[in-house]
């Protein structure tokens, strides 16, 4: 880290001393290992090393962002004289410069485990015996009869990076993400071909579930996926499984960007302080998550990462406010962009939530389609299971569910207690009444 730290140091010196007003230089390198396994085979191994620097230059009220990945100390020297002498050629923009000092301060004193010490002890065997073990567990799942093809794999990362501001700030960070997956392939009856998946993935790997695990919830989705058919249209409710509801997420926090916001790209533009979901859409922005894949102490600017909420009882609070789009809009920054998302999760299983759902379908996952962020409407394809009487029931496919997200997510009636471990989004299961379905 030192190394990574002084690089970026030297450069944001060399770029004061050739004419920036100011500078941010991030320097950063990665490893990245992943091994895959294809129907008894190993397919493919691969190892990826990569460090480069990124340089923000705001020269005479002019600004620009450039790269490279030759930090050779006369290679930087010519790469900073560059950038400069292109910063020279752009417009002016007011609204660009490092951000306030004051932004930097705060930043909570914990130790977020962001980093498994044990990494460098994987290696190519273990890797390459867990990939195989989850093929193993694939086919030995009941009905593995159909199976056609089983494709795992297995990856870790290490990451680390530091961040040098002319202004005062400084920053290292440094990361570990581990990785296994299957795709399993059964042959139905009238010659299709169904696909489902499992992963699981973490900062630490002990947190990761076994492979066997993995491979035995792939190949028992795929093989559930047999026989799926269009359900007949409807106005039903909709059970989103955690796995899956991040598609949804996804579209209701983009327009939460600032810069959607200026740019006349988002639905939620003049909705802070105004009810859009049900009472039960109440979600923090937790940076101090420990383990946590979307966890940090300071933002991509060094901003001082703090909690904050962004709904409350179905109201919103808070936009994701990063300090150029902030000056823009004349309001303080808050983070350009999400960390982990805190749920206030309900009290029931997955299983309960369907019981009390009595009929409906529960969508494991979405299939195309598109939303709006400008207007809020969308439609997209889904597969999951027709729920009758509170049970699974048979599988669903080819089917649609469109509406508005500012209808959809005030139709919110349940929230599970089952947040998404594997994504930072970390959704649980959620239920709406009332959705438009299109099959049949």
């Amino acid at each position: 880290m030192k190394d990574l730290l002084e690089i970026a140091r030297d450069a944001a010196a060399l770029a004061r001393g050739r004419g920036a007003d100011e500078a941010a230089v991030g320097a950063y390198r990665a490893r990245h290992v992943e091994v895959a396994w294809r129907d008894g085979r190993l397919e493919k191994v691969s190892e990826a090393t990569t460090r480069g620097l990124g340089l923000d230059l705001y020269v005479d009220g002019r600004y620009v962002s450039v790269g490279t990945s030759d930090l050779r100390p006369e290679a930087l020297e010519r790469f900073v004289d560059d950038s400069v002498a292109l910063a020279r050629t752009l417009a002016p923009d007011p609204h660009r410069r490092l951000p306030d000092p004051a932004l930097y301060q705060g930043q909570a004193d914990l130790d977020l485990e962001l980093e498994d010490a044990h990494h460098g002890a994987l290696d190519a065997a273990e890797r390459r015996r867990q990939a195989e073990a989850i093929e193993t567990a694939a086919r030995a799942v009941p009905g593995a009869h159909a199976i056609l093809s089983v494709s795992t794999s297995v990856s870790d990362s290490l990451s680390e990076s530091a961040l040098v501001h002319t202004n005062g700030f400084e920053g290292c960070r440094r990361g570990t993400d581990f990785w296994i997956g299957a795709e399993v392939t059964v042959k139905d009856p009238d010659g299709r071909r169904p696909e489902e998946y499992a992963s699981s993935g973490a900062r630490h790997r002990s947190d990761v579930e076994s492979p066997e695990v993995i491979g035995r919830r792939a190949g028992e989705r795929a093989v559930g996926r047999i026989g799926s058919r269009k359900g007949e249209s409807a106005v039903t409710a909709l059970a989103v499984d955690n796995r899956a509801s991040g598609r949804l997420v996804g579209a209701l926090f983009a327009p939460l960007s600032a810069s959607a916001i200026q740019q006349k790209r988002s639905y939620l533009e003049g909705k802070v302080g105004a009810e859009v979901g049900s009472a039960l859409l109440d979600v923090r922005d937790d940076p101090h998550v420990r383990r946590g894949l979307g966890s940090r102490l300071y933002d991509g600017e060094g901003l001082a990462a703090r909690p904050f909420p962004v709904f409350e009882r179905g109201v919103l609070r808070s936009l994701y406010v990063d300090t150029y789009y902030g000056r823009k809009l004349g309001v303080p920054p808050t983070t350009g962009r999400s960390s982990n998302l805190a749920w206030k999760l309900g009290e029931r299983s997955q299983a309960a939530l369907l019981a009390e759902l009595g009929d409906g379908v529960l969508v494991t996952g979405f299939l195309g389609g598109n939303s709006n962020g400008t207007t809020g409407d969308f439609s997209l394809g889904v597969r999951g299971f027709r729920v009758r009487a509170g049970a699974l029931a048979e599988p669903v496919g080819e089917m649609n569910v469109s509406g508005n997200h500012l209808e959809l997510w005030k139709r919110l009636v349940a929230v599970g207690n089952d947040p998404y471990r594997y994504s930072a989004m970390r959704t649980p299961t959620l239920v709406f009444e009332g959705v438009q379905l299109a099959g049949t």
